[in-house]
């Protein structure tokens, strides 16, 4: 039976292969960078790194890793630990472009431009989040359950808030985050975010 447990190491991999899959908007990523593997080196796998007490994973009746959410409950910290010790691993396999011009290298430019005071929003809302799910859990309710265990952990820690930004294309998952109580947060132009009170 399809369920939701903890991260474990092992799963690793299969992060990388949830999050190429949804990358595109909600739909397939595969092919679109050179290496599949940016999308997971940016917003999956160094959140399980960092806090695999953040991180569950929804395994399949066959047990496949099938969607999972990630997350910090410090924004700052986490992203000073993204800058300072996780991405230097991958500076050579994604040199700086000397000028974005392609979605890969804009891609490529924000791993590098992250770090601590570039969200707006942590004061009020400190832990951010990524959630994804292979089409085939859709109308399960697993996104709901895996918010709902991460809410839950977050408010059992004393964090105030929490928040997340998403490709403003993905109408599906805007939705659905309206749906479980977020609300849309200011941004500029293009971008979409919405955030959390607990």
């Amino acid at each position: 039976m399809t369920g939701i447990r903890p991260y474990r190491a092992p799963d690793r991999a299969e992060l990388f292969d949830v999050c190429v899959r949804t990358a595109d908007a909600g739909g397939d990523a595969s092919g679109l960078f050179a290496d599949d593997d940016l999308w997971g080196l940016l917003f999956a796998v160094p959140y399980a790194e960092r806090h695999p007490d953040l991180t569950w994973v929804v395994e399949s009746d066959d047990g496949r890793i099938i969607g999972y959410i990630v997350a910090t409950d410090d924004t700052d910290a986490f992203e000073r630990w993204f800058q300072g010790e996780w991405w230097p691993q991958f500076v050579q396999r994604f040199p700086r472009p000397a000028s974005a011009q392609t979605r890969e290298e804009t891609m490529i430019e924000h791993a590098y431009a992250r770090g601590r005071g570039r969200e707006p929003h942590v004061d009020a809302y400190p832990a951010h989040l990524h959630i994804d799910l292979l089409p085939e859990t859709q109308g399960q309710g697993l996104g709901r359950r895996l918010i709902g265990t991460l809410f839950a952990e977050l408010r059992r820690r004393g964090v105030p808030g929490l928040h997340l930004g998403m490709d403003p294309a993905n109408t599906g998952a805007a939705a659905f985050y309206e749906r479980i109580g977020m609300q849309r947060l200011a941004t500029a132009p293009g971008e979409l975010a919405y955030g959390i009170r607990f």
